[in-house]
């Protein structure tokens, strides 16, 4: 049974940074994708990122101030979030899914696992 375990939430400022974790543990396979979602109060959860061996990609809200990367030996996955908005601010999930980011990669009936969320504010 794969899981996937998101760390590293919290609160900030206005331009400052928080790194995401999501940690896959479970799976026997090799290539597989993970994506960053988030979900607003009121709001659909929208894919932020996705990465797998292949594939990287980005929402165009985020594009220039995340980065997502990958390590292998620790079966890891990272958000870097700078210049945070106030309008960052939701629960962030990761999902899993066997395969490549590629095709729909930002809709969440891909992934096949979801971690518990953690939460991000970003408010002054």
């Amino acid at each position: 049974q794969v899981q996937v375990v998101e760390s590293g939430g919290g609160s900030v400022r206005p331009g400052e940074s928080l790194s995401l974790s999501c940690v896959v543990s479970g799976t026997t396979r090799d290539f597989w994708a993970i994506g960053w979602f988030r979900q607003a109060p009121g709001k659909e959860r929208e894919g932020v990122s996705c990465i797998s061996d292949l594939d990287e990609y980005y929402a165009d809200s985020v594009k220039g101030r995340f980065l997502i990367s990958k390590n292998r030996v620790k079966s890891t996955v990272y958000l870097h979030m700078t210049s945070l908005k106030p309008e960052d601010t939701a629960t962030y999930y990761c999902g899993f899914y066997d395969g490549s980011c590629a095709t729909n990669w930002y809709g969440f009936w891909k992934y096949d696992n979801w971690g518990q969320g953690i939460q991000v504010t970003v408010s002054s």
